[in-house]
């Protein structure tokens, strides 16, 4: 019965598809920042001034400074790396949608603002490896999610160091893969997910030569003659779980160890036991970004035994396989990588950081936000105000859904200057029509320019913004001196 089923779901699928494709670009970051506190400007990592507007960025560091106090700081509070990228990002646009933080490893990802009602399904998880996995100095943090309806997966690792352990950071890597899990049927698992993005400091080397060589190699720019004897490509090779990820040639120079504030490689001049400084770390490509798009399924292997339990279970597994793939073929999704690059110019880490820019070519699996939100009528802190929203198509709904005022150019979902729960503060209900009040004592006296955003608590997500409206300053507040000794300060605090 469940295999007519499916039979019939595959039928369903194939009907009304078309070959409408858009196209997104995806800027992603990786970097090692060894504990050092963020530059003054990162505008050149994030390519600001390139004339192609980039829809979403992705951007995992390793070594974040996780000292006690200030890692709890930390989670009770936006990290100065965080801070940095939202203030550089928020006033061009950008939202910062989630994130997730272990440690030292910290993973941020941005999205342009009307793209965020398209941005379902988000979920985080982590995985420590380090010190026996109770420290989580090493280990992987991810961000899964709905983009228009494709499930995308970001890994960002930061795997053991060291030459001789080559073998041990592919353990670590598939015991991330195997152990990190999100409560979703469709993409239980990280390989689950149509494509997924794997990058950090994997800490891979360059095996057998030596330090002269490799470093003729790079003042001559012969990257491809290290090539050969770098371990990440070496264990792809014998390595079944790195064959299906992809990488982009590397034709910039290794971007590990370099001397602080400088474009040379380690320095350090070697010392007796008594005042050793430490070997000198030969030049490798330990930073790396990766992507695997999910392969077709295989046909289950022929089996002669109709009635065979475990024959029947590989059968409607495969079929399940089938309509996920039938699905991927009426709403494809292909990958274009247009740069793989390090940036040199900035010293504050022993690493340098390194840049993949990609075009996500996909057709949209839906194009209409599940709910339409705006505001009624002038909007001032002098009387109560209503907000009007209508669900365009079914989802899982919550009492503990809610609408939040948010200021025009706000950096993440948390930033909200109020908000109304959806059930609670419910004054009218039509079967196209809802309406919710918020309270005067709630709306800004100086005013100025808003939107609302109505997220789903099931779906952990925003699922409608409204147009951008104005709201009007207290007059009463003014006429009666109440703001007018304060006006900067207020002023000061909403734009903060």
């Amino acid at each position: 019965m469940e295999g007519e089923v499916l039979s019939r779901s595959l039928e369903k699928v194939s009907i009304g598809a078309d070959s409408n494709m858009d196209i997104f670009r995806l800027h992603m970051v990786t970097w090692n920042v060894a504990t050092a506190e963020p530059p003054d400007n990162v505008s050149s990592l994030l390519r600001l001034q390139s004339p192609k507007t980039t829809d979403l960025y992705v951007i995992g560091l390793q070594e974040v400074k996780a000292a006690p106090l200030k890692f709890v700081a930390d989670l009770a509070f936006e990290d100065s790396w965080s801070h940095l990228f939202m203030n550089t990002l928020a006033p061009l646009g950008y939202i910062k949608v989630s994130s997730i933080r272990m440690q030292g490893l910290l993973l941020l990802f941005f999205s342009r603002l009307e793209h965020i009602p398209f941005i379902r399904d988000i979920q985080v998880s982590y995985t420590r490896t380090g010190i026996y996995g109770y420290w989580g100095n090493k280990g992987g943090v991810s961000i899964r999610l709905s983009f228009y309806g494709h499930m995308l997966c970001f890994l960002n690792c930061h795997l053991a160091a060291h030459m001789i352990y080559a073998k041990v950071r592919v353990e670590e890597f598939e015991h991330i893969l195997g152990v990190q899990a999100y409560s979703s049927q469709k993409c239980p698992h990280i390989l689950d997910h149509k494509v997924v993005f794997w990058f950090g400091d994997l800490n891979f080397r360059i095996a057998d030569h030596g330090m002269h060589f490799v470093r003729t190699c790079i003042n001559n720019e012969q990257f491809h003659l290290l090539w050969p004897k770098d371990q990440l490509i070496m264990m792809k090779k014998e390595t079944s779980s790195l064959q299906e990820f992809q990488e982009g040639p590397l034709d910039f120079q290794p971007t590990y160890k370099f001397d602080l504030n400088s474009d040379s490689y380690d320095s350090r001049v070697q010392k007796t036991w008594l005042g050793y400084n430490g070997k000198k770390r030969k030049p490798a490509w330990t930073d790396r970004i990766l992507w695997r798009v999910k392969p077709k399924a295989s046909p289950p292997p022929d089996d002669d035994d109709d009635d065979d339990d475990d024959s029947n279970e590989e059968g409607l597994q495969w079929m399940k396989q089938q309509a996920l793939a039938k699905e991927e073929e009426d709403f494809p999704l292909k990958i274009t990588q247009d740069a793989y690059t390090s940036h040199t110019e900035y010293g504050i880490s022993d690493h340098k950081p390194v840049v993949g820019l990609f075009q996500l070519e996909l057709k949209k699996m839906h194009d209409t936000p599940l709910v339409r939100v705006c505001a009624e009528g002038e909007w001032s802190s002098d009387f109560d105000a209503v907000v009007n929203y209508t669900i365009l198509q079914p989802f899982p709904s919550s009492a503990w859904d809610w609408i939040g005022l948010y200021k025009v150019g706000f950096k993440s979902m948390t930033d909200y200057v109020t908000y109304t729960w959806v059930k609670d503060d419910q004054v009218s209900l039509s079967d196209e029509l809802v309406q919710v009040y918020v309270s005067k004592d709630e709306i800004p006296l100086l005013g100025g320019d808003f939107l609302l955003c109505y997220y789903s608590s099931n779906l952990q997500c925003i699922l409608g913004i409204s147009e951008p409206f104005r709201i009007q300053e207290s007059k009463a507040a003014i006429e009666g001196g109440l703001i007018a000794d304060n006006i900067d300060g207020l002023d000061q605090a909403m734009s903060g």
